[in-house]
């Protein structure tokens, strides 16, 4: 059985709560076992506009996330969650205030920024590369409302897929110039390389994971609009990050991104 409107409303004013005294809240779907992700979708929508409403956000683009396995791995979630970015989640000079964030993590991405609308059903990776201006190397720091990260799908979706803030690259790439499959990414935490990834663990290339979340929104009747930022899924594992912390992640021939921890 769905949950009523009044549930929607009260678990997203629940999550805005969250978000602005930077406290965390059980569980959602340990509280309603019987949560859907349709529920989740109308929660997230909620709590978009109650962050537009309230905070007078504008949504500049949309996000996947969980697409690659060592993510799925690491949270034990394992099909993608979606979500919207807003101005206030765009961190123009690197210096990421954790102050703001619960229980942050970052992870290494490639964001696509469109010159054309996309809406699904029917969307595909050849479709998003011809509707893309460019490509940038990006940091996003995913953080969860949810207690200890102790989410399912559903928790994600309602969360606005556990966003936090992003941060772009300084350089920019015409995607169709590159093998989007075959870019590397390198990230370094305080100097020190962790990880390492390719564009085609993430849906076998990041713009697979783009026209997928381009088809899933298009089941709600959202459409990718020309001018937004597009967040295509983490290339490596998400990694904590703390107050002092620096991360820099370079992906040879598109560019670089660096962030710290204030």
């Amino acid at each position: 059985m769905m949950l009523s409107s009044v549930q929607h409303m009260s678990i997203a004013k629940s999550l805005f709560s969250a978000l602005r005294s930077v406290e965390a809240l059980p569980s959602i779907s340990e509280i309603y076992p019987d949560i859907s992700i349709d529920d989740a979708y109308k929660i997230s929508l909620a709590f978009l506009n109650l962050r537009i409403s309230k905070n007078n956000e504008k949504v500049i683009g949309k996000k996947i996330g969980v697409t690659s396995k060592a993510v799925q791995d690491m949270l034990g979630v394992f099909q993608p969650d979606f979500g919207f970015l807003t101005d206030a989640m765009a961190v123009r000079d690197g210096r990421v205030n954790v102050n703001r964030l619960i229980s942050p993590r970052a992870e290494a991405e490639i964001a696509f920024k469109l010159n054309a609308d996309l809406k699904g059903p029917g969307i595909t990776g050849e479709d998003v590369l011809a509707s893309t201006e460019y490509v940038q190397p990006c940091f996003e720091i995913v953080d969860s409302r949810i207690l200890d990260w102790k989410i399912k799908i559903q928790d994600t979706v309602a969360d606005n897929a556990s966003c936090g803030v992003f941060i772009l690259g300084d350089k920019k790439a015409n995607p169709n110039d590159l093998d989007m499959a075959s870019l590397e990414v390198v990230v370094k935490k305080n100097g020190g390389e962790i990880s390492r990834g390719m564009g085609s663990s993430v849906q076998g290339s990041p713009e697979n994971a783009v026209a997928w979340l381009a088809n899933k929104l298009g089941e709600y009747g959202i459409p990718f609009l020309a001018g937004e930022i597009i967040l295509s899924g983490s290339l490596v594992p998400l990694e904590p990050v703390v107050k002092g912390d620096k991360m820099n992640m370079v992906i040879p021939n598109l560019g670089s991104c660096e962030v710290e921890f204030i």
